[in-house]
């Protein structure tokens, strides 16, 4: 059973950065599809950005293009989502989510591609 922890999570204000984490375990990182998801209050789960851990491969939802950048760290099995110019918008439950089936070449956004998930790491932006 993977586990997954995420942690960097906090309050800025409007603009600021921040870089969240998220290590990985009981689970075979390499050769999948991991993702970063989040969830506002009374909102849908929604997809921010996916990576292939085998080919560093990345796409992104369309709000956070250009702002955030999904990276890993193979050897630590570590995640990893930098948050560039954060907007109240943004404020959020952030995910960490994990595929168990091996990358078949492209990763997607939907929740339900992704089988195990973290427990959340709370961004607030405030304007």
């Amino acid at each position: 059973q993977g586990q997954l922890v995420e942690s960097g999570g906090g309050s800025v204000q409007a603009g600021g950065s921040l870089r969240l984490s998220c290590v990985v375990s009981g689970y075979t990182y390499s050769g999948r599809c991991m993702a970063w998801f989040r969830q506002a209050p009374g909102k849908e789960r929604e997809g921010v950005a996916a990576i292939g851990t085998g080919d560093g491969s990345t796409r992104y939802a369309d709000p956070v293009k250009g702002r955030f950048t999904i990276s890993q760290d193979n050897a630590k099995n570590t995640l990893f989502l930098q948050m560039n110019s954060l907007k109240p918008e943004d404020t959020a439950m952030y995910y960490c989510a994990a595929d168990v089936r091996p990358f078949s070449g492209y990763c997607y956004l939907g929740q339900y591609e992704y089988n195990y998930w973290g427990q959340g790491t709370q961004v607030t932006v405030s304007s």
